[in-house]
């Protein structure tokens, strides 16, 4: 396992406003921040607000989804492999990586604060029930410090949206995975612009508003969630880049009530 400190830098706000049904994006910003990279500014920002979600990661989670990210995440599990290696990328404080039974598993995250917290609360469980340590790296989905065709499985939940450039991470997803093995990822819905645009004031209004009460705060980290979100693109914009990039079969599935999409997709076997 080579591992590297090679990782990109994030930084800047942005404001938004609409008219007439449609995103009013800052030139500044958007220079910054597109479908496929989150540029070098942002990045450094991005990482402490999402270090600052942790205390209360959770909660806010089950608030914003109506209580469906339980659900989610099994839909997610029961799509990975019954035994082999798993690699998560963007584990965060390890909510999904505690309710992976059985499998080898290792969790990667750029911000090793989310790390400390999820190695005790992950491997407690996983010892508790006879499994095997969890591993856990630092580290990014466009750098990832694996062998290739290392892993039975890739998956990365409500994560992929904050990664710095999806095409390069996707293409590093490719090479770390077994031929004939899937990556799966979990992520807002964004069904098309008006969709999206629901998907703001969602984010905005219902989620933002909650998360402002929790955090105790006006500017709390979950403005990040909206502008992330803001900039990322649609479901078939996924499904032709992960075609592109080599997987075949990509598919997406919108999950009840419409506020997550599934993507898979396969490494051709060689």
């Amino acid at each position: 396992m080579i591992i590297t400190d090679e990782r990109p830098k994030l930084h800047q706000t942005i404001d938004f406003d609409i008219k007439t049904s449609t995103y009013q994006i800052p030139v500044s910003f958007a220079a910054h921040m597109d479908t496929e990279t989150i540029g070098e500014k942002d990045w450094d920002e991005l990482q402490k607000n999402l270090e600052a979600t942790i205390p209360v990661y959770d909660k806010i989670n089950r608030f914003a989804t109506l209580g469906q990210v339980s659900k989610w995440r099994k839909m997610a599990r029961d799509r990975l492999p019954k035994e082999g290696i798993i690699l998560e990328v963007g584990c965060g404080p390890g909510s999904f990586a505690e309710e992976v039974e059985g499998r080898d598993l290792v969790c990667l995250d750029p911000i090793p604060e989310m790390l400390r917290v999820a190695e005790p609360r992950v491997n407690e469980i996983r010892k508790k029930n006879g499994y095997s340590e969890a591993k856990f790296v630092e580290g990014t989905a466009e750098s990832l410090p694996f062998e290739e065709n290392t892993f039975d499985a890739v998956c990365t939940l409500f994560s992929f949206r904050d990664w710095y450039d999806k095409r390069e991470g996707l293409t590093q997803v490719f090479r770390v995975l077994k031929p004939g093995s899937s990556i799966i990822i979990v992520d807002p819905a964004k069904i098309n612009k008006i969709h999206g645009l629901l998907g703001w004031l969602w984010m905005r209004t219902w989620v933002g508003s909650y998360a402002k009460v929790v955090c105790k705060q006006d500017d709390h980290p979950w403005k990040w969630l909206t502008k992330t979100y803001v900039h990322f693109g649609t479901t078939k914009d996924y499904v032709r880049m992960l075609e592109e990039v080599g997987f075949t079969n990509s598919r997406a599935k919108v999950i009840f009530p419409g506020m997550a999409t599934i993507w898979q997709a396969e490494k051709p076997n060689e």
